[in-house]
């Protein structure tokens, strides 16, 4: 059987569709594309002004989101059935072990916490978790995850992402090192 250069470029083009499609090859092609997010223009930045969100420490002590005013956050929503969550959470993971001291890391899943317990024993993961107890702050609402946002210590959301990244870049090193000066 002779293959022609149509044929051999249809059966590849097959191959790559069923492997995006294979859900682990999916999360390793999604860390492959995914790039570190940029902060948002100084006009298009926004203050947080509802701080009254209350959230349930799954692995950790409940939070009232007023504590977190004066300092830099970093909140990400997620789920362990989302491919690209999954493929950002070690860049997230790294990120965390150097700054977890000098950031308040906020990551909310509607998950329960055996589900979540589970994912994070199998990948080694051990990252500040919580449900949501009271009504999400307007400007942090999103209809997709990942969504993430890195707050300054004056409120405004200087990061705004929804989907993937590489948050563990020197481009946002060096912006969490700015915004803890």
């Amino acid at each position: 059987m002779k293959f022609n250069r149509k044929t051999i470029s249809n059966i590849v083009f097959v191959v790559i569709i069923g492997l995006l499609l294979y859900p682990p090859t999916k999360v390793y092609f999604i860390r492959l594309v995914s790039f570190s997010p940029s902060t948002i223009t100084e006009e298009q930045r926004e203050e947080l002004v509802d701080y009254n969100w209350k959230l349930k420490g799954l692995n950790t002590t409940n939070i009232d989101f007023n504590e977190t005013k004066d300092k830099v956050v970093f909140v990400n929503f997620w789920a362990t059935w989302c491919p690209p969550c999954i493929a950002e959470m070690p860049s997230i993971q790294k990120l965390y072990n150097d700054y977890k001291d000098k950031v308040e890391f906020v990551f909310v899943s509607n998950e329960d916490w055996t589900t979540i317990d589970a994912f994070y024993k199998d990948k080694g993961y051990d990252l500040p978790t919580y449900n949501i107890l009271s009504k999400v702050p307007d400007q942090l609402v999103s209809n997709s995850i990942p969504a993430t946002f890195i707050i300054d210590k004056n409120g405004t959301i200087v990061v705004d992402k929804k989907g993937p990244a590489d948050w563990n870049s020197d481009k946002i090193r060096i912006l969490l090192d700015e915004l803890l000066q």
